[in-house]
């Protein structure tokens, strides 16, 4: 939906609303208008059932109004003598409507200064729950989101096992475009085992029933900072069809909502407007090379050929012992069809240079891709023989930067052209077709950005999927509060990271956690407050 149906149907909403409601208005003292008129309804509405005002904010914002406004119609009929738990469960069940019954056919009389306070404990503990659900709710949708690194496509620079701190203020929160869904779940609901929102599962057209969905626009607020190089970015994948997130079953025919999308932390290596290129898996950005942040450690995969074949693993592990394990993802296996080479899945330039002086070690050799064969990446074409070591030169699209369109480069552009900007191009013969005409550039609309992991032959990344536009940004990772080694290897086998725990995602030099700062804060406020209560209590 569109934002002028949307307008439609809010006005529609204020009508219902108003026919519904306006002589409860006049038996609270207003003016039976005031029940029609937008916004000021709501205005109105808290004065009567004796709320604040910033429930206003509340029934409008998306996902939070799904609590708040059937709360609305309890308190509406509460304001006029129906508070049982029957009239509350009728309220919610009939959508509102309830309020039709008591505006035109029962006998009700508006209560003056109603007391507020739940009469039960019950009712105490059921306000507090859903009250707690709306505050958790308003920060995880809008400012903060918490989020667990699972793979290790960042190994070395955030670790499997992370737990962070996502800000959603620096690049700008995006507002929830599925209206219809879970409050602080994403994509299924845990046990259960499905879909946290509203959604059609018979797609006869892909990546456009779901827009049928009661969709919101897209909407961002003002951001603090933009996208700079090397930042890391949470992110919803662009390719993603996972129609479950614990189950890793793709369907290339499923296509999620933008706000759906399973939720990514890579490295944003390029930005709008960048030129980027990949040269034996290191990244060159306008032709140079892309220095990263000092607590970063790029890792690639090496053959390590041995002075003397191995008789076991055990033998390789005794090798591994003799190293800097936290510097090697995944050990060391032997290579396919050899006895005396192994494959490092993933390793640090420090391993490296350790592994090289092994005595039993006789050569190191990164496992570096040819240049010009084609590796199945981004754009999936086999005109561009590009693959996880070699890649582009690419430009980095920036919204407003116009570039030549040609059959030749069409497959760079096209998924971004239809998928994300929502046009319809293709090639015929040597012509290009944009919405039915023969064009030769192409003004793009939005900014897009190169997204990797820095360990560069065990992360699907930007290579695989290509660009992400900046609608599918998240946050900013900038804390973490928790690390467990392990976690992908059930509880009995997790350990506690110590030295990452209470630290901050970004900055240089070695990590500080500030785990005992802020213990010490909590208890310094929380003997504080009782101080000030006895002190209270003593002058009373």
């Amino acid at each position: 939906m569109n934002w002028t149906e949307w307008l439609i149907l809010f006005l529609i909403l204020q009508v219902i609303h108003g026919l519904g409601t306006w002589k409860l208005y006049i038996k609270a003292g207003r003016q039976a208008w005031e029940a029609f008129i937008p916004i000021y309804n709501a205005i109105i509405l808290m004065k009567i059932i004796t709320r604040p005002w910033y429930w206003v904010i509340l029934i409008f914002l998306p996902i939070v109004n799904l609590i708040m406004i059937p709360a609305t119609w309890v308190e509406t009929a509460r304001a006029f003598g129906k508070d049982t738990k029957l009239d509350a469960l009728i309220c919610i069940l009939t959508f509102g409507f309830y309020l039709y019954y008591l505006n035109y056919i029962a006998d009700v009389d508006f209560i003056k200064d109603r007391q507020l306070k739940p009469k039960t404990s019950a009712g105490e503990w059921i306000t507090s729950i859903l009250f707690a659900i709306v505050a958790a709710t308003i920060v995880h949708t809008y400012f903060f989101q918490p989020f667990v690194i699972p793979s290790s496509s960042l190994e070395k620079s955030l670790l499997v096992g992370d737990f962070l701190v996502v800000s959603k203020i620096h690049y700008g929160a995006r507002a929830p475009m599925t209206t219809i869904g879970t409050p602080m779940v994403h994509d299924t609901i845990p046990v259960a085992k499905i879909k946290s929102y509203l959604y059609d599962d018979n797609f006869e057209k892909r990546n456009t029933s779901w827009k049928n969905k009661l969709q919101l626009p897209y909407f961002r607020f003002p951001a603090f900072q933009k996208i700079k190089n090397n930042d890391y970015v949470v992110f919803g994948q662009p390719a993603d069809t996972l129609r479950n997130m614990d189950i890793f079953t793709p369907d290339r025919n499923y296509y999620k909502p933008i706000d759906k999308k399973t939720n990514l932390v890579k490295r944003c290596v390029a930005i709008p407007g960048d030129t980027l290129e990949i040269k034996e898996g290191y990244v060159y950005i306008n032709g140079k090379k892309n220095v990263l942040p000092d607590r970063a450690q790029l890792q690639f995969s090496y053959d390590v050929k041995l002075k003397n074949p191995l008789a076991s693993q055990a033998d390789v592990n005794r090798i591994l012992a003799a190293l800097d394990r936290a510097d090697i993802d995944d050990g060391m296996g032997q290579a396919q069809g050899e006895t005396d080479i192994y494959r490092i899945r993933a390793a640090s330039d420090k391993a490296i240079a350790s592994f090289k002086n092994h005595p039993e070690v006789a050569s190191v050799k990164k496992n570096i891709q040819e240049k010009g064969v084609y590796g199945g990446t981004f754009p999936r074409d086999p005109n561009y023989s590009w693959n996880v070591d070699f890649f582009g030169p690419l430009y980095i699209p920036k919204a407003g930067a116009s570039t030549k369109l040609t059959v030749q480069n069409l497959p760079l552009y096209d998924r971004l052209i239809q998928e994300y900007e929502g046009h319809n191009v293709y090639a015929k013969g040597n012509e290009v077709i944009l919405d039915g005409e023969v064009v030769d550039s192409y003004t793009f609309e939005k900014d897009y950005y190169w997204m990797m992991g820095d360990n560069r032959h065990n992360s699907v990344d930007a290579r695989a999927w290509g660009f992400v536009p900046f609608d599918h940004v998240i946050g900013k990772p900038v804390f973490i509060w928790m690390s467990i080694d392990g976690i992908n290897d059930g509880i009995k086998n997790w350990s506690i990271r110590w030295d990452r725990v209470f630290t901050t995602v970004n900055g240089k030099g070695e990590r500080v956690s500030y785990l005992i700062p802020f213990i010490a804060v909590i208890f310094g406020i929380t003997f504080f407050n009782r101080w000030r209560k006895k002190k209270k209590a003593k002058a009373k």
